[in-house]
């Protein structure tokens, strides 16, 4: 069977890039060894979002006083809740099997391992093997959670990502090493449901890819909601022999011990690149990424890598957008290289975090003389008339050119107002043009103006 592009993996990279290449006129197949939509709608950012979503209703049972409401007895079901869960991401899989449909893109489930001569071997569950041949394949096979060596996973009481999503039963309490967005999000879920969470950073700071302000505001935020949280702290070892878990942790001030029912190794992700041809095919690879250059294709022609395999941030909307890129390059578009300064993060905690661009500290580390602009919910009139005040808006602007240098976010729905400093970044808008748009009032996505002004000492509201 051959095929212009086949595609290797089908998470939001692989089957947003089949999808492209098949608008573009290409004969296309995908690949998949297990759910079409891959980690991040079966296991990853959608499934999450619902557990969250779910915490965030119990939340507001919980604090239905505080908006003149009176409520009478309620409780959650942890089952219940892991249920729906699994079945926004069973419904948003079966989408991208409509997608595949509408596309004409074959699908072939299996495990792909790539060839010499642009072939893919697909061995199905039953064994068998079936060979595939196409002018270019690109390689999507994503990540998968990192184990670290002190903190080998047995699925049942130090567990990763996946396992934490469909728990049989609520946990009393739980620790969760790493606070980068996964490990705070579940944090938040767990303690949302009644779990004890104990957070263990290596870092100083929570959240620590974030600007410092942020990591401030998120750490206070944790406690303020129950959750301990160590920071500068590093998990030695475990003892799982016992009913649940006992961690042994250093901090400055020695060690000690903490029990838990579980512990949820939160401490980064693993690329797929082992076991799928790479080195009988010859492609190169560096520190666990896949090399490629700016238009993702390896030091083998005909070959060609996307998403978390590659360098560059692991994020669902990196992987396709590198994949729109890849192939419409492959089509002979005109294309420019993805800009990885100006791709926005965000965790979707309570509050939550959005950013894009520089940290404050990071712009003077790199001579800028700037202008920074902070814009606090509390004195924002929709954030207080929902009952979220907590957080704020900080902007960073080159003094010389008026140049937005960074945007960074924590609060209600602030993962929905970043896009605006992207796409204003995008098209080199500076402070002054921010300030004279005219943003609707009353809504959370005026701070982001207000913040602005305040960066040039013309704000009106603090």
């Amino acid at each position: 069977m051959k095929y212009d592009i086949i595609v290797l993996g089908s998470g939001p990279g692989g089957y947003v890039t089949a999808i492209r290449a098949s608008q573009l006129g290409f004969k296309v197949a995908i690949v998949e060894k297990e759910n079409l939509g891959g980690i991040c709608l079966n296991w990853g950012c959608i499934p999450t979002k619902a557990l969250l979503k779910s915490a965030q209703v119990f939340d507001y049972l919980k604090h239905a006083a505080d908006y003149g409401l009176t409520v009478g007895e309620f409780d959650k079901d942890f089952a219940a809740v892991v249920a729906r869960s699994r079945n926004v991401a069973d419904g948003m899989s079966k989408g991208v099997q409509f997608l595949m449909k509408k596309n004409k893109i074959e699908v072939i489930f299996g495990t792909g391992k790539v060839k010499p001569g642009k072939k893919i071997d697909v061995t199905d569950k039953d064994g068998a093997v079936t060979e595939l041949s196409a002018d270019n394949i690109i390689i999507a096979t994503g990540a998968r959670s990192r184990e670290l060596p002190n903190l080998p996973q047995d699925g049942k009481k130090v567990i990763g990502y996946r396992q934490a999503m469909v728990l049989p039963e609520q946990p009393k309490s739980m620790i969760v090493v790493g606070s980068g967005a996964i490990g705070v999000e579940f944090a938040h879920f767990y303690n949302s449901m009644g779990t004890q969470v104990t957070i263990v950073e290596f870092m100083p700071n929570v959240v620590p890819v974030e600007d410092e302000d942020v990591s401030k505001q998120m750490e206070r935020s944790l406690k303020k909601s129950g959750i301990t949280v160590m920071t500068n702290a590093s998990v030695e070892k475990v003892d799982t022999t016992g009913a649940g878990v006992k961690a042994t942790v250093k901090t400055a001030k020695g060690e000690e011990i903490i029990e838990a029912d579980i512990l949820l190794s939160a401490g980064g992700i693993k690329s797929n690149i082992e076991n799928i041809g790479l080195e009988e095919v010859g492609i190169a690879t560096d520190r666990d990424k896949i090399l490629v250059n700016a238009y993702y294709q390896t030091n083998i022609p005909g070959y060609y890598a996307i998403g978390d395999v590659v360098p560059g941030q692991a994020l669902a909307h990196v992987a396709s957008a590198e994949g729109i890129l890849c192939v419409e390059k492959l089509a002979g578009l005109h294309v420019e290289p993805l800009d990885y300064g100006n791709i926005p993060g965000c965790t979707y905690a309570t509050p939550e975090i959005a950013s894009v661009g520089l940290t404050e500290k990071a712009a003077r580390e790199k001579g800028y003389e700037i202008k920074v602009g902070k814009f606090p919910f509390s004195a924002s009139g929709k954030a207080k008339a929902s009952g979220n005040s907590d957080g704020f808006v900080k902007v960073i602007f080159d003094a010389k050119y008026g140049e937005w240098l960074g945007c960074h976010m924590i609060g209600a729905g602030v993962t929905d107002m970043i896009a605006e400093a992207v796409v204003a970044r995008r098209l080199e808008t500076t402070g002054h043009e921010i300030i004279k748009s005219v943003h609707p009032h009353p809504t959370m996505s005026e701070a982001i103006m207000e913040a602005a002004a305040a960066a040039y000492d013309e704000v009106i509201h603090i």
